[in-house]
């Protein structure tokens, strides 16, 4: 089905993405394309659809990809008919069905008489009954406008698909039915998503990296499995390593002693035999000269063992490497922090927002995640919690409080800033630049990373950036919302945002459709908007 050999990709700053990258996927084949940020995933998807050129190597298939792509900002001038290229079939069957026989018609129609009945079952069974083919892109959102090009796949019925991150913009109900159709679908698929119930489904893993592809023969819990055992046979070469380093160490030492003890002796004797000085100068010289040569015997072997221990240890997991000491939150726990008495919001239209009127009240320290789906007012009710919007009908109560509100794309950060400057604008308790400096560095933010503007980092950087704010601020927040804040992240900055979130004990509200994120924080209740 898909054959890639000696694959590399240059970008055209000169900047290698990846070298001699070799895959085999066979018809039928459902596997996840997995890898940290910028290890070029996207851009394989992209050159398998033969929208970019390889530097080097080859890919053979024997079947036309369809790709789903992660943003849709170029499609936004097409229709729907136009973006997923049916435009001109549908045209030429109306025309035929209208009494145009002409030849260059059925050339556009190319015997798809059923591309209508298709077009139908497609767009009802992605519940976008109500969105017309002639409709533009820009008019819908990011959820419908994803469903558009997951109805593509049963349009245009394809061997092999491509999924970039195809749940982003799926609210919980979307995504059911996108596992629904990867669990049920015969084409061969490629799925590149942080999504891991998403990933679970799929039972092949292939893993992209500095050492090119690793493939793990399972689905997403069988890969985490699979490094959890590396990471402890890692640990293990790590400890052994480091008894080697104090081994040798403790040796070099111990030679050194012995060394200079004998000299010591040796020259006392010399003296007290009366040896002439030119002969103990000589004596002297042989002597240095052995413990040098032992000196730097034992350090080259330090300096191995010492180099093949930083080795392992940068190939420690990120969060291992990290710090989060989030202070504690001053609030007792238990302190009403918000009351809503029969609250509601109006649509444009001057509808009710919410079917019923809510009432509900949040305390400190409580975890709550609101669950609903596109368009049923989660981020209405945040701003309401956050005292943001006032309700159109009843009455709600917020309390003073020190509450931040984190969003997908994490803006509170200032684009215009650097790394280095935005950590100072939340130096409020006045800590030492060489301080500062060290909060950032146990972020995983070094030296070359502080001069870099806030508007080049990617999400996972962002979330990294702003955790360590929160960290350096005087004060930790009584309260963090949480809006979707997995969207933009890979698996191993969900997994460093999901520890710090569980290291923080102040009051927290999630939005989020990532099932296995909202499961991992362990939110003591829900609220369901409908």
């Amino acid at each position: 089905m898909l054959t890639i050999q000696q694959l590399s990709y240059t970008h055209p700053n000169k900047d290698v993405v990846f070298n001699n990258i070799n895959l085999v996927l066979q018809s039928g084949q459902k596997t996840a394309l997995v890898g940290n940020n910028g290890t070029g995933k996207s851009t394989l998807l992209k050159l398998i659809a033969g929208e970019l050129q390889p530097a080097n190597g080859t890919i053979t298939t024997d079947a036309i990809p369809y790709s789903i792509p992660q943003l849709f900002g170029q499609y936004n001038q097409l229709t729907v008919a136009e973006a997923l290229g049916i435009d001109k079939r549908l045209h030429a069957l109306h025309e035929l069905l209208n009494g145009n026989t002409s030849e260059e018609v059925y050339e556009q129609l190319n015997d798809d008489w059923t591309i209508e009945e298709r077009c139908n079952e497609a767009m009802n069974y992605w519940q976008l009954g109500d969105v017309l083919l002639t409709s533009r892109l820009e008019t819908l959102s990011g959820g419908q406008k994803t469903k558009v090009f997951l109805a593509g796949m049963q349009i245009h019925q394809p061997e092999l698909v491509l999924l970039d991150e195809p749940s982003n913009h799926l609210d919980a109900n979307g995504r059911k039915l996108l596992y629904d159709f990867i669990l049920h679908t015969r084409m061969t698929v490629i799925v590149v998503s942080h999504d891991r119930e998403l990933l679970n489904l799929l039972n092949t893993i292939h893993e992209l990296g500095s050492r090119g592809i690793t493939t793990y023969g399972g689905n997403y819990t069988f890969y985490q499995q699979q490094k959890l055992s590396e990471k402890a046979s890692l640990a293990h070469d790590i400890q052994h390593t480091e008894k080697a380093l104090k081994k040798a160490r403790e040796k070099e030492r111990e030679t050194i002693e012995r060394q200079q003890k004998n000299d010591a002796r040796g020259k006392k004797k010399q003296e007290q035999s009366g040896v002439a000085r030119i002969m103990m100068n000589t004596l002297r010289n042989n002597a240095e000269n052995s413990t040098a040569k032992a000196k730097n015997m034992h350090g080259e072997k330090i300096s191995s063992i010492s180099q093949e221990l930083t080795e392992l240890r940068s190939s420690l997991p990120e969060i291992d490497q990290m710090k989060f000491g989030f202070a504690a939150s001053p609030l007792h726990k238990g302190k009403v922090l918000f009351t809503a008495d029969a609250i509601n919001f109006c649509h444009e239209n001057g509808t009710d927002l919410w079917q019923e009127n809510l009432q509900l009240e949040i305390r400190s320290g409580e975890r709550i995640v609101i669950k609903g789906g596109n368009g049923s007012g989660k981020t209405t009710l945040i701003r309401i919690i956050l005292g943001q919007l006032v309700p159109k009908t009843g009455t709600a109560t917020v309390a003073e409080s020190n509450s931040v509100y984190i969003d997908q794309d994490y803006s509170l950060l200032n684009n215009q800033s650097s790394v280095y400057e935005q950590a100072q604008l939340f130096n409020t308790s006045a800590l030492l630049e060489h301080e500062v400096k060290l909060r950032l560095n146990r972020f995983l933010f070094p030296k070359e990373d502080w001069g870099k503007p806030c508007s080049a980092l990617s999400g996972g950087e962002r979330m990294r950036l702003l955790l360590c704010c929160l960290t350096i601020d005087q004060q930790s927040p009584d309260m963090i919302v949480l809006d979707e804040p997995t969207n933009n992240l890979d698996l191993r900055n969900i997994e460093i945002l999901t520890a710090a979130i569980n290291e923080y004990n102040g009051t927290l509200i999630i939005v989020s459709h990532d099932a296995t994120f909202v499961e991992h924080i362990n939110p003591g209740r829900s609220i369901e908007l409908s």
